[in-house]
């Protein structure tokens, strides 16, 4: 129970940090801490599975560098392993005048970002690629994919054991301390620190890596770190096409994002297993880890509304956040939307499919955390932690850059 790195979270940014590390690093010991009794069981196996080219993201910006680093990488690794993937492409259509200027500023930014393959289309190009889709214009980005990230994180899973990483599930990580005395009688003979956990078991380590998603402020404020940014979790809800009208879409089709919200819009994704998604919606969630409607936990639920950054984010945009959770209600509400771009679908053709949940980083003044942070602290226990506290979307298309990034960080950190 002794090891040099523990790595807290088994999601597929931890487990791809985790494998880099211990390829990085042969001479230490690894191992990877998870509260759940599965890899993979949370954000990584609750998202659309789509491989992201790097369209969105402000040019220089670390998202923008990761994804379209992480989406070469992706395709890299599933080559491979085998994992199986399908590059069916993405159209972000404009079905409105207003829509175009937005269109093509967003066109411009993935040029810069050295997205591959880029192209601007007009309506009948549309009908060629997406036969009932009807739009005025849209960006083309056949180098987008969609793949099942929660069989890549349990491929990440199986590269880090083979190179000799442990993983320990079922072990939830509620403190962490000073040991009283070195537990690995090392001899320079610095205290080994450890996290206590649920079973009441003990993991000594020298350093932690936490990578731990909805969770990331709650293991900072438990180390001593700072509790900013904070998260909010956000339920996002997806429809599914009936299996009899899934040949009305072929590859992913997406609206012109609005630039005041994180959160891409309704739209609609393949899957490797030939359903369609559609959607998801954004609200509230009432409980992190909660992917049902009704799924409730007092204690989260008033950590979150009593966060001043939340009410500063929620009162500009009330009208918007109300719309959200009435579609979320009423089927007919979503369907509307989907309708924008496939006049021909109807409430009749959609059942209600499964939901995830974002780990939305918030700071103090309402402003969402839209890039990377990472956090560590100083003394004893907070100079041997390294903290990523915001990793969003698309980390699963960019886990392993990510994962470069974050092996760089503790390196330079811990002097390992």
């Amino acid at each position: 129970s002794t090891f040099d790195v523990a790595v807290v979270g088994a999601g597929i940014v931890g487990l791809a940090s985790a494998r880099e590390l211990v390829r990085r690093h042969p001479a230490l010991t690894f191992a990877v801490l998870e509260k759940e009794t599965e890899t993979a069981h949370h954000q990584s196996g609750h998202n659309s599975g789509v491989i992201h080219s790097g369209i969105y993201y402000t040019p220089g910006s670390l998202k923008a560098k990761l994804c379209v680093q992480g989406a070469a990488l992706c395709y890299e690794y599933c080559d491979q392993k085998g994992i199986p993937y399908k590059q069916c492409g993405k159209l972000i259509v404009a079905v409105e005048q207003e829509e175009i200027p937005r269109l093509k500023a967003l066109y411009e930014r993935g040029l810069q970002n050295n997205v591959p393959r880029l192209r601007l289309i007009g309506a009948k190009e549309i009908q060629e690629k997406e036969p009932f889709c009807r739009g005025l214009m849209a960006i083309d980005s056949p180098y987008t994919g969609i793949v099942n990230y929660k069989q890549v994180a349990q491929s990440y899973a199986e590269d880090f054991q083979a190179a000799g990483g442990t993983i320990l599930t079922d072990f939830e990580v509620t403190n962490m301390e000073m040991a009283r005395e070195s537990s690995s009688g090392s001899e320079d003979g610095k205290a080994d620190f450890y996290p206590p956990f649920t079973t009441g078991e003990e993991i000594h380590c020298q350093h932690v890596v936490t990578c731990a998603g909805l969770y990331s402020d709650r293991l900072s404020e438990i180390s001593g770190c700072s509790p900013e940014p904070r998260i909010v979790p956000f339920r996002g809800d997806y429809l599914v096409l009936k299996p009899e009208k899934c040949y009305m879409v072929k590859g992913n089709i997406y609206p012109v994002p609005n630039p005041r919200f994180p959160f891409l819009g309704f739209h609609f994704t393949p899957r490797m297993d030939g359903s369609i998604w559609l959607g998801p919606n954004a609200v509230l969630a009432f409980k992190r880890e909660g992917y049902k409607l009704f799924d409730f936990s007092a204690g989260e639920f008033l950590d979150a509304i009593t966060y001043s950054g939340l009410w500063k984010l929620v009162l500009p945009n009330l009208s918007y956040g109300l719309g959200e959770m009435y579609r979320a209600c009423f089927l007919g509400a979503q369907v509307k939307q989907l309708q924008r771009f496939i006049p021909e679908v109807t409430v009749d053709d959609v059942l209600r499919g499964p939901s995830g949940v974002r780990a939305q980083a918030l700071d103090r003044d309402g402003n969402l955390v839209d890039d990377f942070v990472f956090d560590g602290g100083s003394g004893d226990i907070g100079s041997r932690i390294l903290h990523v506290r915001n990793a969003p979307s698309p980390a699963a298309t960019s886990s392993l850059a990510i994962a470069k990034m974050i092996a760089d960080e503790v390196k330079q950190r811990f002097k390992l």
